[in-house]
């Protein structure tokens, strides 16, 4: 047996977890079991599950795909340091091969016996959120070298994502998202991505007179609503505080304007009639926007163009859109 800070030597010694804090391989640490195999023993068959990542501690790991007439070919061997079984875990798939001890050897596997994925995800929201960053980060070389391709919808990937980019209130992309994946968009100079900042003028309104739950209740009325009205193609995210950010790609100055003004539109008509406990409100937005590449050449600028402008346009009186040109 191992304790937990044999464990945690073990990962931290691994190309996976050299980026990680402590605190998160402690985590994983304690999720994980030791166990000692022989010489010539199998560790997973073909077939078996794809639900578990491999740890040598020591020894020699062989990896054999079997052939017709029992043959078989070696397709991969591992050896102290060394991590194996990510890509299937990664694509909710089957194993397609044999895993077998070819000396006597030492493995740490995650997650442990009798543990699933879903309980460390459950217990620890955090760890599992930055386990899936450095994962994805690692394991896509090795994706790509398979030529295999990653399945978005695979069961413990989407989950690890809503950890890491969702927003538990609203449910939708959070600032995170924003800032990591917004560069991803801006990639073609010729093809204009607009963002829109978009920030209620009177939001104090109802925390003050309704309590800070109805505040939260607005949110979730006007994410939805911004969710709904926007084409498949723009990305809706609560990016601070009560602050909502649209990514609108190939939308050009012109176009960004026109649906600004049809989402001020939307905001001036929501009933929050069971957000203000029947009482008459009307929301007040105003709305930043920023074009790329025309006013920012970096994702990081041109968030910072859009949301400064809100602000000033409650300043002005409210219900303003405007461009960084406007100030």
């Amino acid at each position: 047996m191992l304790d937990i800070n044999e464990k945690i030597d073990i990962l931290s010694r691994t190309e996976l977890f050299k980026p990680c804090g402590k605190q998160m391989i402690e985590q994983i640490a304690g999720f994980c079991t030791y166990r000692k195999f022989s010489k010539g023993e199998i560790i997973f068959r073909n077939g078996d599950p794809g639900e578990t990542i491999f740890f040598v501690k020591t020894g020699e790991i062989s990896v054999v795909q079997r052939l017709e007439e029992r043959q078989e070919k070696e397709v991969a061997r591992y050896g102290k340091g060394d991590f194996f079984g990510e890509v299937d875990m990664l694509m909710s798939t089957p194993r397609n091969a044999e895993a077998q001890a070819a000396e006597d050897s030492e493995i740490l596997y995650f997650p442990g016996e009798g543990k699933v994925l879903q309980d460390f995800l459950q217990i620890s929201p955090p760890a599992g959120a930055e386990l899936l960053r450095v994962f994805l980060q690692t394991a896509s070389a090795r994706i790509r070298r398979a030529n295999l391709l990653l399945k978005e919808n695979s069961p413990w990937v989407q989950e690890m994502r809503t950890q890491v980019y969702g927003d538990k209130l609203t449910g939708l992309y959070n600032k995170t998202f924003l800032e990591e994946q917004l560069p991803a968009y801006l990639g073609n100079a010729d093809e204009p991505v607009s963002l829109l900042a978009v920030k209620p003028d009177n939001f104090k309104f109802i925390n003050d007179n309704f309590g800070h739950e109805a505040g939260d209740q607005a949110l979730v009325v006007i994410g939805v609503a911004l969710s709904k009205h926007v084409p498949d193609s723009a990305v809706v995210v609560r990016f601070m505080g009560n602050e909502i950010a649209c990514v609108f790609p190939k939308t050009n100055k012109e176009a960004a304007l026109e649906t600004a003004q049809g989402i001020k539109k939307l905001m001036n008509s929501i009933d929050m009639s069971a957000v203000t406990e029947g009482k008459p409100f009307t929301l007040s937005v105003s709305i930043g926007i920023a074009v790329f590449p025309d006013h920012a050449k970096t994702a990081e600028d041109l968030i910072a163009r859009a949301h400064e402008l809100p602000l000033l346009g409650r300043e002005r009186g409210g219900n303003k859109i405007l461009f960084p040109e406007d100030k």
